[in-house]
């Protein structure tokens, strides 16, 4: 009993009905248009007179509501918040975005066409059926206290008709509830189908979650190349400084040194980075390292770091495309710390950077010594999934392995046509 109450009048009910209500408001301009064409092709003066005519009138409006709902792109976002709003549709239901392509709109015009239909229906017996109502259920008091039928028809003044007419006007009030819960939880029950995302949009919404990961894992390698790549150098230089602090001042000296050259420069690629992140912000406050810029300060910090890299410089840095550079640099970078990883201080690691033709080739090659090669590291080969990854997006190649008794990486990097 108290669930069918709920249902009639509850607040649940009650958003339902103002929706309904919005829609035969929204209803009437195109109610007046219909009566403007009916008015003169019948020759009828009194539309509001004639029951018939007005239905006709609200018929001939609905095909011009579902135009309008057609041209016009942003009613499906504006009926979407409403039904969201007041017919309590899961916001996950409904399409927020503009209807675009042919199917969305046929969709969208046949919601518009249902709301503002159910919704003027409910609307006038929303006008016409509480007073006629409450006048059947004040009849018995004002016929035996005025002796007045209130100007109704002679079978609802004259013997039982008296007693019999509030029943009949708390009938109609429970009618009028009943009818608008029931549109009510049509128009709640189409929304979704009507006004959630056509394959379209969630085609679009897929390409733009694609996008946000890709972005995603963009940042990720970033971080993983410019942090991983430092404190992999910062813990190999403090442990070298440690084991040598009384017998050799300056190479602690030298080691410190390179610390915080290192770590000032990974905390302004750390900002760089973070940057992308901030709503409305630069893509970062220091530029991207790239190999004219920044590739004899790498060399130097990891050498400090207690590796001895042999570099063979075969190329302009300078006169490669900036992407290629800073990718190219990032390589190199992660290499690098794969040597001081896995092999250890005093290493010899040899990097190869040239030209081959329209491509970079960049090759980093240390020797093994029984050390565990990177991708067999614990939770490790993210660095070398990165550098495919990297190498791939421009098009080029990478490869990774033992080579000879020695850990070889080799990346191939078209120099033409990158953007």
């Amino acid at each position: 009993m108290s669930g069918g109450v709920r249902g009639l009048f509850g607040r649940r009910a009650r958003r339902r009905w103002i929706h309904l209500i919005l829609g035969g408001a929204l209803a009437m301009p195109y109610v007046f248009v219909g009566q403007v064409v009916v008015g003169p092709a019948l020759d009828s003066r009194y539309l509001f007179g004639d029951l018939r005519l007005q239905l006709l009138s609200f018929a001939l409006g609905l095909p011009l509501a579902a135009l309008t709902a057609a041209v016009f792109p942003m009613t499906r976002p504006l009926e979407a918040g409403a039904a969201r709003a007041l017919c309590g549709v899961d916001p996950n239901a409904l399409s927020p975005d503009p209807a675009r392509d042919r199917a969305a709109r046929g969709r969208t015009a046949a919601w518009f066409v249902l709301h503002l239909g159910l919704g003027g229906i409910v609307s006038g017996m929303s006008l016409a059926v509480p007073p006629f109502a409450v006048v059947l259920i004040v009849l018995p008091l004002c016929a035996g206290l005025f002796g007045t039928g209130l100007g109704l028809p002679g079978v609802l003044t004259h013997g039982w008709g008296p007693a019999l007419a509030p029943v009949a006007g708390l009938a109609m009030l429970l009618a009028l509830a009943g009818c608008a819960a029931g549109c009510g939880a049509l128009l709640a029950r189409w929304a979704p189908a009507l006004l959630g995302p056509t394959p379209g949009d969630r085609l679009a919404a897929a390409e733009a979650r694609a996008a946000d990961l890709a972005v995603r894992n963009r940042l990720a390698r970033e971080l993983h190349d410019s942090v991983g790549h430092a404190l992999s150098a910062v813990t190999l230089q403090a442990s070298a400084a440690r084991r040598v602090l009384d017998s050799d001042p300056e190479f602690v000296r030298e080691a410190l040194a390179a610390i915080e050259d290192t770590t000032r420069r990974t905390v302004g690629e750390l900002d760089a980075v973070l940057g992308v992140l901030r709503a409305g912000d630069a893509p970062g406050t220091a530029p991207a390292p790239t190999l004219a810029a920044d590739l004899d300060g790498l060399l130097r910090r990891t050498g400090a770091g207690g590796l001895r890299v042999r570099a063979d410089i075969r190329v302009d840095p300078a006169a490669l495309p900036d992407l290629v550079s800073r990718e190219a640099y990032r390589i190199v970078q992660e290499g690098l710390s794969n040597a001081l990883r896995h092999a250890g201080a005093g290493t010899p690691v040899a990097v190869r950077i040239a030209s081959g033709g329209a491509h970079l080739e960049i090759t980093v090659t240390n020797p093994l010594d029984g050390a565990p090669v990177p991708a067999a590291r614990p939770g490790g080969g993210h660095g070398l999934r990165g550098i495919a990854d990297r190498a791939r997006l421009l098009g080029g190649t990478a490869e990774a392995g033992r080579a000879d008794g020695a850990w070889r990486l080799h990346v191939r990097l078209p120099t033409r046509g990158s953007a």
